[in-house]
């Protein structure tokens, strides 16, 4: 197998960064189910680093050896396909793991450096940040989030939240679509706040329908249903 070094500019997040990267030449793999991360973009391609290799450039339409295809650049996320499962990847997010299409949808995360596992979503098509929290009974989000989803939610049932600050207002909705990795569940029951909240926190309204795995500081989540 042939290989090919090149340097190349890339954003991650707001920072513009200087890779050496190497690219392998051969025939995609078919099949071959892989941890991919979207660590930046140069120009209409992405930099995506599979499986913790070396970070490479891919153009939209085309595939990688592993057989990571990349399908689109959609503002500050990546769609990718493998063995014909597509997922959405957000920039500098943690990786997703991406499920074969003969699997039900997985998502593979790893803990922060305080234990926390996040990953990178979407709520109505809206880019969020998602916190696995299972001591909160809904997914909840802060007003600004909510706006951002166009979630109508003072159309929603008033309630009253018990947080560590103290008791706070909340509007009981059901999101059309939560998207997180590979896997995109529709009608899900949320509690808006009327405070920001600094990342949206994955409640058991969505952990009830994945089945949960934890190895040490690794947490698999595999959809059920």
């Amino acid at each position: 197998m042939n290989t090919r070094c090149h340097a190349s500019v890339f954003r991650m997040g707001r920072h513009w960064l200087a890779v050496l990267a190497t690219s392998a030449i051969a025939a995609p793999l078919a099949g071959v189910a892989a941890e991919v991360e979207f660590v930046g973009s140069m120009g209409s391609r992405a930099v995506l680093q599979i499986d913790g290799g070396a970070p490479r450039t891919v153009a939209v339409g085309a595939s990688t050896p592993e057989g990571v295809k990349l399908l689109a650049l959609d503002g500050d996320q990546a769609v990718v396909e493998i063995d014909g499962k597509r997922s959405r990847i957000p920039l500098g997010g943690q990786a997703i793991r991406a499920a074969s299409a003969n699997d039900s949808a997985r998502l593979v995360l790893h803990a922060d450096s305080q234990g926390h596992f996040e990953s990178g979503g979407s709520i109505n098509g809206a880019p969020m940040r998602f916190l696995v929290d299972t001591g909160a009974s809904l997914v909840s989000l802060g007003r600004s989030d909510a706006l951002r989803a166009r979630i109508d939610y003072w159309r929603g049932e008033p309630a009253t939240s018990l947080t560590a600050a103290g008791p706070t207002r909340v509007w009981r909705v059901k999101l059309d679509s939560l998207q997180i990795g590979p896997m995109t569940l529709r009608n899900v029951d949320a509690a808006v706040h009327e405070q920001d909240l600094p990342v949206v926190l994955l409640g058991m309204s969505v952990l009830n329908r994945v089945d949960m795995r934890r190895e040490g500081r690794v947490l698999t989540l595999q959809q059920r249903f």
